[in-house]
């Protein structure tokens, strides 16, 4: 995910609160670094104020549109009149949210707008004995609860979605973590060795050298 919004303090606030959603989220604050970003990366959802210096909203996601990107645009703006709403959805964007705002109403939408880009997969996932139901949040194995981190609840969450698919862990960095991730972290590493030991036995983690990680067929 993308956040682009001018007022630093909510940008932040809106980045974290998708953090903990196990989003991967990076953010800008102006129009310019919106547009070196969404340069650099696929995003699959941008969260994008319209009012912005340097180069305007509008502009953002007009650019997006003409150069026929999968990424969903949700534009977050003060302006909630009609007219605004109209414009704002004739420029191409996916949905329209006005400020201020509930948070769990965003969450809501931009993982609406998240399915739309990625491959449908059940809401519930499960395998053999474990289950990992999406909206809920929850993991168990065998009928006991699993308490996950974000992080270890969304890597998780994409090995079960590719079921039995292996995922490299650059891939798991890219749709885990932000830009902001060392490319030569460990992070996937102990965070895979983490839900090993909350999986418990039989291990439901496979590791392949050069291939990288998947759920046990």
């Amino acid at each position: 995910m993308l956040v682009v919004e001018d007022q630093t303090l909510l940008a932040d606030l809106v980045a974290t609160g998708l953090r903990r959603e196990s989003m991967a989220v990076d953010v800008a604050y102006d129009g310019t670094a919106a547009q070196y970003r969404l340069g650099l990366h696929d995003y699959d959802v941008v969260v994008l104020d319209r009012d912005l210096p340097g180069v305007h909203g509008d502009d953002i996601c007009s650019e997006l549109i003409g150069s026929g990107s999968r990424t969903k645009v949700l534009m977050l703006t003060a302006a909630g009149s009609l007219d605004d709403r109209v414009d704002g959805l004739e420029l191409g964007a996916d949905d329209y949210l006005t400020k201020p705002f509930e948070f769990p109403e965003l969450v809501a939408r931009v993982r609406a707008l998240a399915r739309r880009v990625a491959r449908a997969v059940p809401p519930v996932l499960r395998h053999s004995t474990v289950e990992l139901d999406a909206a809920a949040r929850r993991v168990s194995r065998a009928d006991r609860t699993i308490v996950l981190q974000p992080k270890e609840f969304a890597v998780l969450s994409v090995l079960m979605a590719e079921a039995g698919t292996f995922v490299s862990a650059e891939e798991l960095l890219a749709r885990v973590w932000d830009e902001n991730a060392d490319p030569f972290t460990n992070a996937v590493r102990v965070t895979i060795s983490k839900l090993r030991a909350k999986l418990g036995d039989p291990p439901v983690i496979e590791t392949s050298s050069g291939a990288g990680y998947r759920i046990v067929p």
